[in-house]
């Protein structure tokens, strides 16, 4: 499989183990709020704040704040950018696993 063809580009950013498993979680959906990232991820708040931060920083997931029922609430999702770069991400490490098939 030609990495040039078919989208297949290694993200260093998204490769951290946390912010893997954080655009694999986000993936699937439109949107996931942060307290259900949270507990899927087994991570404290500042530890999954400080990832979604360097992927807002690079424009990879939005991060928005809204009330419902009188509480604050905060949702996340991948942009589009994001959902390219974890698409290729995840291609590329397929084209690195099938070596040798």
């Amino acid at each position: 499989m030609n990495a040039a063809s078919d989208g297949a580009r290694f993200d260093d950013l998204i490769h951290a183990p946390i912010r893997l498993r954080l655009c694999a979680s986000l993936a699937p959906v439109q949107w996931a709020e942060f307290s259900h990232l949270r507990e899927v991820l087994g991570v404290t708040d500042s530890v999954l704040s400080k990832h979604l931060k360097q992927l807002t920083d690079t424009g990879y997931v939005q991060v928005e704040r809204f009330t419902k029922l009188g509480r604050s609430h905060v949702r996340v999702s991948l942009t589009s950018a994001g959902r390219r770069a974890y698409v290729g991400h995840v291609a590329a490490l397929r084209d690195i696993t099938a070596i040798g098939e």
